[in-house]
């Protein structure tokens, strides 16, 4: 039971180190937040965003509906713009950065930047729906931003389970221990009777 309440402060540790930094920063006028991907810990971009597992990440957002249902969530600019919508689609999978100066004409279609050198995304977008900003850095700053809130969320039920494992943990031991004092003061009064 203590290697188990060990490994899983240890993983408790890890989850939290790994997770510290979020990446994210405040766009001026806007309800949502934009992801850069050097803001996140370099063990998540080398094993999450790396060219070997992006690939496969990339066309499975491709096929999911993320960021259609952004199409069908707000319909007007000032909606979207005011949105709390998910680091996945706020960062720039569905969207391009906003410091490209891309003029809105839905969620997922964008013309004419007027600083497309701003960042080496701006390149990167495209108005096809299979296309969009899935190969860009923003995107996978997104996906590290979702994973992070994901593995936020699991720690906090990590933390409750190590509370109650100690817990039992405490309470075995001290069940233990009375027992033997107990066999111990038997022995003991049956010695002397």
């Amino acid at each position: 039971m203590a290697i188990l309440i060990a490994l899983l402060l240890t993983l408790l540790v890890f989850a939290f180190v790994v997770t510290r930094p979020d990446g994210g920063y405040a766009v001026p006028g806007r309800g949502y937040r934009e992801y850069r991907i050097e803001g996140f810990s370099s063990w998540l971009q080398g094993h999450i965003v790396d060219s070997k597992n992006w690939g496969a990440i990339r066309a499975c957002l491709a096929e999911s509906d993320v960021c259609s249902r952004l199409t069908r969530s707000y319909l007007t600019a000032d909606q979207f713009f005011a949105g709390h919508i998910s680091p996945l689609q706020q960062s720039g999978c569905c969207k391009p950065p906003t410091v490209c100066g891309y003029s809105y004409v839905s969620p997922t279609t964008w013309l004419n930047p007027a600083n497309p050198t701003g960042d080496p995304d701006c390149y990167n977008w495209s108005n096809e729906p299979n296309q969009l900003c899935y190969n860009c850095n923003s995107c996978r700053a997104g996906l590290l931003g979702n994973l992070r809130k994901e593995w936020r969320k699991a720690s906090t039920f990590l933390i409750v389970a190590a509370v109650v494992l100690i817990f039992v943990y405490v309470v075995a031991c001290c069940a233990f221990k009375n027992a033997q004092t107990e066999d111990l003061f038997r022995r003991y009064k049956q010695g002397w009777a």
